[in-house]
Parts: C-alpha cells; structure tokens; sequence
C-alpha cells in the first residue's frame, strides 16, 4: 500500500516512490516499510488501494500521477466491531523537509548511499539524440507510469517501415517535423493552410556496435524525384500517390495525401538509404519538451530583434523555452544568409543543448521532471506501427543511450545552388561530387567521429577475413541467391563470374529465404581460401565474409553461399566499405557548445 492509500498523501511526493535499480535501468516501486504497530491485538482494519497507486490513477479516472497529493484520503470501512487504535504508521518526509529520527529497531536513511544512488542513476541514463530526446522521454514515462502508452498515435505505412525493432543492428530513424499549424499559438508559424509539410527532417544512424550515430538533415527545399507511394486509406484500402519529379523534398509529406512513407521513400530515393522508421512531431512538440526540462541553454554571437518571428534574444548566452524555443528553431532571418541551410546550422545547435540538458543529471536523477518529460514527448509523437509500443520505445532507448554524445555528428547533405534558379537561389541539388561519400559511409556504418576501440577491433576483424592464400577461380564453388536485389540479379552475376572472372563451378540458386540490407558470402573453415578469392573478384569487403557452413551444390559438392542484398550494385562493381568517413563543411558533435551567427 503506497503514501495515499494509508491516508497519510498530504507530504508525500508519489514520484519519491519510483526508484531507479541501477541493475537493471528501469524504475521499481520502492515502498517504506510501516512503523512498529500497537501491541494491543484486535481486528484488522480493511483498507482499499488509494487513488494515487501507480497504475490505478488512469483506471479510476483520477486525473494522472499527481492526483492525490492535496486531496483527504479515501474512507475506510471497518470490518467487525471498531477497534482501538494503533499508533498511525510513519511516513517518509517529502523532498526538502528536515530530516527526522529513525524509528527505534528500524535502520535509518544513510545520506552517502542515497548520494551514490543518483551518480549511478545519471550515469544509467547518459547519452542519445533528438531521437533519444523524444523516446528516452518515453521510456521514462513507461517506467513511471504505464499509462503514457495512450499518448502515442501511430501511421500505418505498410512496407516502407520494418516490424519491430532489433538490438543487435544498426538502424536508421527518419525524424520529421511538420509545418503543420495545429495546436493552440502557433497560427503564426509555418504555412497557412498547409497540409503538414516534412519542413524538418533529420535521418538519425546509429551504429551496430552503438559507438556513434550520425545526424543527417535534408534540407526542405532539396530538389529530388518523389517516388509513386502506396498509402493506406481510412477504410483499410490501400491508394498509391504517383511520383512527382523535380520538387522540393518537404512535399514528400502531405502534398497529394502523401504519409510519412512516402518521405522515407523519397530519403530512400535521393541516399540510398532505406529508414527503418520514422517518428513525427509538429510545433507543440519544441514549446511543451522544452518547458519540461526547465528551458534550454542557447549561445548566440550577436543580438537577435526578428519582428517576423518575434524572437528578440541578447548576445552572448540564454535560457529560452515553450514559444520562445519555437521562434528560435523557425525563424529564417537572424542567422546567416537568411537562408534554410543557415537555419538548419541553428537547429543542430538547439538539438545539441537540448539533449545535453535531457542527459544532466538536474533532469536524469528527478523522477517528476521525467514523467513531466514524458508525458509531453509521447503527447507530441507520431511513429510508424512497427515501434508504437512503449515497449519496443524503451528498447529504442536504452540502445540509445549507449551513444557518448561526443561520438554523435550532426551534418547536412552536401548541396549546391539549383542552377535552374536562375540568379535568386531559393532550391538546392544533391553535390554529386561530395554528396555520395557521405551516403555510402553511412550505409557501411562508417562513423564521422574518432571511434578507437571496438570499432578499430572490428576493423581488424574484418581485415584479417580478407588475409591469407586465395584458391583459383577455376576452384571457387559458389551458389547464388538474391536476397534484396534488382530481379535477375543472381543470373546477372552469375554470367559474370563464368564468362569473365572463369569461377565456372558457380550456379544460380535463385531467390534467398530472406532479403539482407547487405550482400553476403557465408562459407566454411575449408573454403576461407576460395573466399578470399570470391572476395577479390567481386570487390566485397571483409564485413560480407560470414564463417558458417557449406551447402550443397547440384553436383552433390560442398560449396559457398553468396547472397545479393540491397547494397548490390551490379555485376562487377565493387562492394568494399570506406575506411574512413568524408569530412563535411559545418558538421559538429553533439558535446560541443556553439553560438549561433
């Protein structure tokens, strides 16, 4: 029985019962046990479970966690005759009240455990992203109360986003916010009358081994070819929007009933990298995660007066939340060249702060101010069905967190000026000489920052695949699948491989159980040198190499496994990972303070 169902709820804060266990990551009810009680027998009183239990408050109707607080406590109903009264069990003190005397044969609170309890608790929850922003808060919010699970709206969109989450992977999250005017103050942003535009829109990596994760934001007015998309109607039809060519990517959302599928198609589209999923957020979402947090510090070089947006902010640094927050990440005119891409500068800078302060200890080690926290970032969520669970949120999370924020870069797809323009600049087109090596360093999980350890060992692992005596390609024995791959890519390379590479002992094995994201060549310990040698006539990388065991071929012989993922490009083309990531003019990390200019 908790603080309010003994009656006792006036100095009782019910966020002091969640507990972190450090073990673990989640929060325990932790509940302190009663006083001695009255020697005197007699009958025992029943009592009904207080309207302020975790997980009782949304039931019965009474108003969410801070219901209770203020309010006398439920009645009670004897059982029997009334019995003499006991001595009224103790309570622990709210936050902030003086300490009080032990109870005799009972162990007092040790001040110096309670203080290591909120160092691990900081740690437990350090780390993460604008993603991390909006899911760890809705991690901490299913760990409070389980409640926030309502708050989350989800858009069904069919193939383009995966089923469910996986631990061991890396993935990549589209996050998009709208320019939707919905939600009370904010006729005053965005277009009027728009249908809910992809206005910002940041394609979050995060590493297989979750020693980086990379930020890569789209601007809105980047050119691009938006793809047919299949979308879901209100009846549980199905309706497929057609492709329009040459526009600005912030109309792959809403534009011709276009969803958030259709924006992950489009960003599948222009980088060649497929978003696992999505999450959406509009206006509210900046002005309701900023006042939970107490505000977010900004830096800026010079003073900003912007009568468009309202925002009037001094140099140097300040404390800005709720529609102050929201001028700051809209406005176009006090940065740079009044331009997107200088506002897009200006946002990573705000995400930056904002998931520095999400990670202090002032936010992580207060459990009102995570629920506070929560309840506003699942309010502000849209997400795809394959992570609309709280559950797989939290999962979600605490991969997250593993992230040092020094090792999270935020960058911007190289651009140049669309020449079709002519001399007022207001669109921009994908750098076909810079562009590319971004994409394909993301795609192989190259990160943009200087991992050393597990990365640098993986590295090595990979390398060593790849060293050792190679077999001739009149030996190589290998069967082909298409797992992923344009169709008829399987006969493609293998008529490739016959005729010119001479790897005559190859056939065409059709199509794989399962699509892989990247091709793969899975081979057993006997077969290493025919490997090495498949290998290097193909171009593939150490990290395609995958020990296992041999098949049977149609000649009754042991042979190899190549299957063709997404990643094929093409008989003959090379599929070795960079190295080493591009340096991309105007990226930053997510530990460094910058004031905007």
């Amino acid at each position: 029985m908790d603080a309010q169902g003994r009656g006792r709820a006036d100095d009782i804060d019910p966020a002091d019962q969640w507990v972190l266990n450090p073990d673990t990551g989640e929060y325990e009810l932790r509940l302190t046990p009663s006083a001695p009680q009255s020697p005197i027998p007699g009958p025992r009183r029943a009592g009904s479970r207080g309207a302020g239990a975790p997980g009782a408050s949304a039931a019965k109707g009474a108003g969410g966690p801070a219901a209770g607080r203020r309010g006398g406590a439920p009645a009670r109903k004897q059982s029997g005759e009334d019995a003499p009264a006991g001595p009224v069990p103790g309570q622990r003190r709210r936050r902030g009240a003086p300490p009080q005397e032990p109870l005799p044969g009972r162990r007092g609170r040790r001040p110096e455990k309670a203080k290591k309890s909120k160092t691990k608790k900081a740690l437990m929850w350090t780390g993460g992203t604008m993603a991390f922003v909006l899911v760890g808060a809705g991690t901490a919010g299913y760990l409070i109360l389980k409640h926030l699970e309502g708050n989350i709206s989800s858009t069904d969109v069919g193939s383009a986003a995966k089923n469910g989450f996986s631990k061991d992977e890396a993935f990549n999250l589209l996050i998009i916010g709208t320019d939707k005017r919905t939600g009370k103050g904010n006729e005053g942003y965005g277009d009027k009358g728009s249908v809910g535009h992809a206005d910002t829109n940041i394609l979050l990596h995060v590493s297989k081994d979750r020693t980086n994760a990379t930020a890569l934001s789209i601007p809105r007015d980047l050119i691009v070819n938006v793809p047919d998309c299949p979308t879901k109607q209100p009846d549980g039809s199905e309706k497929v929007v057609p492709g329009t060519d040459n526009v600005r990517f912030n109309t792959s959302l809403g534009q011709d009933g276009r969803d958030a599928g259709c924006t992950m198609r489009t960003v599948k589209e222009v980088t060649g990298i497929a978003p696992d999923h999505f999450m959406m957020a509009d206006f509210n979402a900046v002005k309701t995660l900023t006042s939970a947090v107490g505000g977010v510090d900004v830096c800026l070089k010079h003073a900003v007066d912007d009568k468009d947006s309202h925002l009037k902010l001094p140099a140097g640094e300040s404390k800005i939340e709720g529609e102050q927050a929201l001028a700051f990440v809209r406005t176009r005119h006090s940065f740079g060249n009044q331009g997107d891409l200088d506002r897009i500068k200006v946002q990573q800078q705000f995400l930056s702060s904002l998931m520095r302060k999400m990670a202090s200890g002032d936010t992580l080690s207060n459990p009102t101010k995570l629920y506070s926290l929560a309840d506003a970032a699942t309010k502000a969520l849209t997400v795809d069905q394959g992570i609309d669970k709280v559950s797989t949120l939290k999962d979600m999370a605490l991969e997250l967190k593993k992230v040092p924020t020094k090792n999270i870069t935020f960058l911007t797809v190289p651009v140049l000026d669309n020449p079709a323009d002519g001399k007022i600049h207001k669109t921009v087109i994908v750098d076909q000489n810079q562009a590319p090596q971004v994409f394909d360093a993301i795609s192989n999980d190259v990160s943009f920052t200087d991992v050393k350890k597990k990365e640098k060992a993986a590295r090595d692992a990979e390398a060593a695949r790849l060293q050792g005596a190679k077999s001739a390609p009149s030996e190589v024995r290998v069967r082909i699948l298409n797992g992923g791959a344009p169709p008829g890519s399987a006969q493609e390379t293998l008529t490739w491989l016959q005729n010119v590479k001479g790897v005559a002992k190859s056939e065409n094995g059709s199509n794989a159980p399962e699509k892989l994201d990247k091709t793969q060549l899975e081979y057993a310990p006997d077969q290493a040198d025919q490997a090495r040698e498949l290998a290097s006539l193909m171009g593939l990388s150490g990290s395609a190499l995958k020990p296992g065991e041999s098949v049977t071929n149609a000649q009754g012989l042991p042979a190899m496994t190549l299957t063709l993922g997404k990643d094929f490009k093409g008989a003959g083309i090379p599929l070795t990972a960079p190295k080493k990531a591009p340096k991309v003019q105007g990226q930053s990390t997510a530990d460094k303070v910058q004031c905007a200019s």
